[in-house]
């Protein structure tokens, strides 16, 4: 009989289950009656405006970037910003200005996104 031919111990059966929240089901009874608490709504974020999305090739090398203006937006906010749409859209992208600067064409994605950042009217040009 080999190493491959031997047959599996056998296990002593487990100790039954601890389960951690079975007091919980105890204490259902004291919960008060009547319908979940409302959870509070917080307002909308509020946003810029309006921003200005256009496309760019002129002066970049043949590279297409899709260009975000007249945010109204500190340069701190503005870096804020940039990362978030970065994020959100998958690609790259700098501040040069007053202007976020994202890699590609990104026109169509964009306006959903700065409208759930609470951008209230968006131009794409």
């Amino acid at each position: 009989m080999g190493k491959r031919d031997k047959k599996p111990e056998a296990t002593p059966p487990a100790a039954p289950f601890n389960n951690p929240f079975a007091a919980l089901g105890l204490q259902r009874e004291e919960l008060p009656a009547g319908p979940a608490p409302a959870l509070v709504k917080t307002d909308e974020p509020k946003g810029p405006a309006r921003a200005v999305v256009r496309m760019e090739r002129k002066g970049r090398g043949g590279k297409e970037v899709t260009v975000v203006e007249q945010l109204g937006l500190s340069a701190a906010e503005l870096e804020k910003w940039l990362k978030v749409l970065k994020g959100g859209l998958g690609c790259g992208g700098t501040v040069e200005g007053d202007a976020l600067v994202l890699q590609g064409d990104q026109r169509e994605r964009l306006p959903a996104l700065l409208e759930a950042r609470g951008v209230r009217r968006v131009t794409v040009g």
